[in-house]
């Protein structure tokens, strides 16, 4: 049986069940595992800022916010799923660093980055690290009700409503200063467009308010995130290719030609989660359509013969025929939500497919963990440390993978 045809021949209990433990022992034994291991900084607090594929750690590499709150995020929702005490310590750990040495006690919001021993290194406040650490914060509250996890994130999001949002054009800016004044480079990485908008900041704030939902069901959030929803289906999916644009000026204009499948396929189940959580029942049925569609296109468009997903597109071309870690995690759950929302067998065939080629060629059987990219052939690389070729780094990190573990656990219980 090849794994081109494993869901072709059956699609019953039984392999349900034996795929569901591939994902969970992938869970437990290897993503959990490496992090509580080889990524806690035991001297100076917090996850390390680079840890290589080979192991080495490299102590003055800069701490991410981001990788703090989505590890504060792992680890919670580990804890709810799993039950195991050493995941609530590590969700705890990365707590006390994110509110010792990432908040900001004067002006409130959480800092970009701090060098290796805890230092503001760069004290803006970017939307997309507020959102993460929403993120984090509102799953610590849902696993165990502490009150503080709840008070922060509340507190982030009415900053970010009164700082970040666009009363005129809706949607938010990307950055600010650590005063929350103006900030001239908005931008989230140096690869990004210096813009106010982008698909990416709001993907995540979508995201973030979504779980704060489900603990903290207020009234104005409800409101914020309908109209973030009912943003994202009119003015940064493309209704003739159904795929993300990705930057915008202030009103919406579209500033670049480039695809992200990643991208479009985690949007796709991202979105339906928001509208379902959300309760809106006219929005729901918008969303599930237009996720529907974003999965077919990243099916039509996105996948090399081998199942696997390129990484970037423009005009109809393939610019990066690279494989990332991230979009095949995404992908294993956005094509399976669309087979769960549509019963077509392909979504459920392409969802397999990329699980397979993660297991075959992104999870490192001699050091543990994923590698980060791989060229077209499925080859890592692994000289240096830059551009997610790590472990650890400032944009690698359990969240992506570990989701899909919880997510796929979830679906295929059903």
């Amino acid at each position: 049986m090849t794994a081109h045809s494993f869901f072709m021949i059956g699609n019953g209990m039984n392999e349900n069940k034996a795929w569901r433990n591939r994902f969970e022992q992938e869970l437990r034994d290897n993503i959990l595992a490496f992090w509580i291991r080889r990524a806690v900084d035991r001297e100076h607090g917090g996850i390390y800022g680079v840890v290589t594929n080979d192991l080495e750690v490299i102590e003055d590499a800069p701490k991410a916010s981001v990788i703090c709150a989505r590890v504060l995020w792992t680890y919670a929702a580990a804890y709810r799923i799993l039950r195991r005490d050493e995941y609530l310590q590590m969700a705890y750990h990365a707590l006390r660093f994110l509110l010792a040495k990432f908040w900001d006690p004067e002006h409130s919001g959480i800092y970009w980055m701090l060098d290796a021993w805890g230092n503001p290194l760069s004290d803006r406040k970017q939307t997309y690290s507020q959102a993460f650490a929403i993120y984090g914060l509102s799953e610590l509250f849902r696993t165990t009700g502490e009150p503080e996890a709840l008070e922060k994130a509340r507190e982030l999001f009415l900053k970010v409503e009164e700082k970040s949002y666009d009363p005129v054009h809706q949607g938010y800016l990307e950055a600010a200063a650590r005063n929350w004044e103006p900030l001239e480079d908005l931008r989230l990485s140096e690869k990004d467009m210096n813009c106010p908008k982008s698909m990416n900041t709001h993907l995540h704030v979508m995201e973030a308010y979504t779980n704060l939902l489900r603990v903290w069901p207020d009234t104005f959030l409800k409101k914020r995130q309908a109209e973030l929803i009912q943003v994202t289906l009119n003015h940064i999916v493309d209704p003739q290719t159904f795929h993300f644009r990705l930057f915008f000026d202030m009103s919406w204009n579209s500033l670049s030609p480039h695809v992200s499948f990643g991208h479009d396929i985690e949007g796709s189940w991202l979105l339906v989660e928001a509208a379902a959580v959300l309760g809106d029942p006219e929005l729901l049925d918008e969303a599930k359509k237009v996720a529907i569609q974003m999965a077919q296109a990243v099916y039509d468009e996105g996948l090399d013969a081998d199942g696997s997903l390129f990484y970037e597109a423009s005009q109809g071309k393939i610019i990066n025929s690279e494989k990332h870690w991230w979009p095949h995690a995404e992908a294993v759950v956005g094509f399976y939500n669309a087979f769960k929302l549509t019963g077509q067998i392909h979504f459920r065939q392409a969802s397999w497919n990329a699980w397979e080629y993660i297991e075959k060629k992104f999870i490192d059987r001699q050091h543990g963990e994923w590698f980060g990219r791989l060229n077209r052939e499925g080859i890592p690389y692994t000289d240096g440390y830059a551009n997610e070729q790590c472990k650890v780094g400032p944009w690698k990190c359990p969240y992506h993978n570990a989701r899909v573990c919880f997510e796929m656990m979830e679906r295929l219980a059903e």
